[in-house]
């Protein structure tokens, strides 16, 4: 077996991954038109034939747009009557603008910590999280992966609280058949570089409820009623509209995602069948009830000891000098000094610093042989992983 390139060895990999994001002509047929109508802003109409029918890819009555994902969580949450003080529990293990939608609406949060196999919230730890200022519950779809829906609404309904998904990066994922964002009370999507259907950035607030899906139209209009004069203003809103330029190109993402989907998904199944063939690298447990997993990321636990005590950032220095792109995700929530502190939860302290290893969804996008490389370039590591640990240096991946 060749020699890792980070110890002078050849790469597995020269040739890159597909590329992101993926546009054609539907996209400049949609600029375009967005361009000669004049209506770049208000009044546009391809906003509102997006909502429509991401509301319905969603299996969702309603879908409002708006600047982002974490603007989405804002807005829900200020539908859903949060008031400063109450207190929302959120998985510490997730993306910071899940906490600091929270915090900018003077609420409270709780940190609960998530399923050692799943890097989702752990609904047995939520039990003790309760008090009586204790309002929301934020699953977070992580990876595009759907939280245990049934777990947190049974406890939702037993402790009278309302449920906001974080389906940021879940677009398209289902559970029991039924797709994210309106199996609780309301849920938030991104549309950020990155995410899977994308405008570079935008967001929308999903929901079934009629009271919540109002509030939260006007809010992210600064206020105004639906159908009001354009001068009125009832609620303390925000201006968190976002341009017919972002629609029009979310129109042609959504046309092409169910295509993009089905690839993802069909990669994710081929990688976990290659992840057998080495101990020590692990997929995510997989669960029935997910009928569809979104794959935004395909995530997988990396167990040091048996690549000789190689520590995860080593290791992903590695394989990135191997050409596979990899990172190392997310800290704890209550390690940024501008957050509220926690006792360390020990589920998210491993997956933070010891085992989660990040691949980004276009790499699922590839041809079955490119993903072959790698499982190669994971075997490599393992086969000289004592000699990386003692002659390089580890650096920062995140």
């Amino acid at each position: 077996m060749e020699i890792p390139k980070i110890l002078g060895g050849e790469p597995v990999r020269k040739k890159p991954f597909p590329s992101w994001p993926i546009f054609d002509e539907k996209e400049r047929e949609l600029l375009l038109k967005v361009l000669e109508s004049g209506r770049w802003g208000v009044g546009g109409k391809l906003q509102e034939e997006f909502e429509n029918k991401f509301a319905e890819f969603q299996d969702a009555k309603y879908a409002l747009l708006c600047s982002s994902g974490t603007t989405a969580l804002k807005i829900a949450l200020k539908a859903m009557g949060i008031s400063p003080g109450d207190e929302v529990i959120v998985p510490s293990y997730t993306f910071i603008g899940t906490a600091t939608a929270v915090l900018d609406l003077n609420a409270n949060i709780v940190y609960a910590d998530i399923c050692p196999e799943t890097y989702t919230i752990d609904v047995e730890n939520l039990k003790n999280k309760i008090t009586e200022k204790t309002k929301v519950v934020i699953p977070v779809h992580f990876a595009g992966r759907p939280a245990d829906m049934d777990a947190v609404k049974e406890f939702a309904e037993q402790h009278n609280l309302m449920v906001l998904e974080d389906a940021a990066q879940a677009h398209g994922a289902e559970w029991r058949n039924r797709r994210v964002g309106a199996l609780g009370d309301a849920g938030a999507f991104s549309f950020q570089s990155s995410k899977n259907i994308t405008a570079g950035e935008g967001g929308a607030v999903t929901t079934d409820d009629d009271e919540i899906a109002s509030i939260a139209w006007s809010l992210r209009n600064v206020g105004r009623p639906r159908g009001g004069p354009w001068y009125e203003h009832r609620l303390f809103g925000w201006n968190y509209r976002i341009t017919e330029w972002q629609a029009a190109i979310l129109l042609a993402q959504l046309e092409r995602a169910p295509k993009l989907m089905e690839k993802r998904d069909s990669s994710a199944r081929y990688l976990d069948k290659l992840l057998g063939e080495v101990d020590g690298v692990e997929p995510l447990k997989s669960d029935p009830r997910i009928t569809r997993h979104a794959y935004h990321l395909y995530v997988f636990r990396y167990d040091p000891s048996q690549f000789n005590g190689l520590d995860k950032e080593l290791f992903i220095q590695s394989l990135r000098e191997e050409g596979i792109p990899c990172n190392s995700g997310y800290r704890p929530l209550y390690s940024y000094t501008f957050l509220p502190k926690s006792k360390p939860l020990p589920n998210t302290e491993k997956a933070a610093y010891i085992e989660a290893i990040w691949i980004p969804q276009p790499v699922l996008l590839a041809e079955k042989e490119d993903l072959e490389d790698v499982i190669i370039a994971i075997k490599k590591i393992k086969k000289y992983s004592k000699k990386i640990k003692e002659e390089c240096k580890t650096f920062s991946a995140r």
